[in-house]
């Protein structure tokens, strides 16, 4: 699912999917990979706190990521109905 390739720039990465979008899970690893970075090479106890806190930072980043995601949702739902599409509403309702 992933590439990397190395450079002298830095990292370039490449994600895709087939026939769907990113799941929240998805994103916020991406995200992650972002924000935390933890070698290989250090000492055990700090790399194992390390993906310790990394772990619980991606548990908040999926939280609410799904409730960004609820709230559009919303959002998309209330402007169908104002703009007379109750049944087109409805079935974004039930995602």
């Amino acid at each position: 699912m992933t590439d990397f390739c190395n450079s002298q720039t830095g990292f370039v990465s490449v994600s895709t999917t087939n026939n769907r979008g990113f799941t929240p899970e998805e994103v916020a690893e991406r995200c992650l990979d972002k924000i935390i970075s933890v070698s290989s090479d250090a000492n055990p106890v700090i790399r194992d706190q390390a993906l310790a806190y990394r772990n619980n930072i991606k548990a908040l980043i999926v939280f609410y990521m799904k409730e960004a995601i609820k709230s559009d949702r919303t959002t998309i739902f209330n402007a169908l109905i104002e703009a007379g599409q109750k049944d087109l509403a409805e079935a974004v309702r039930r995602l």
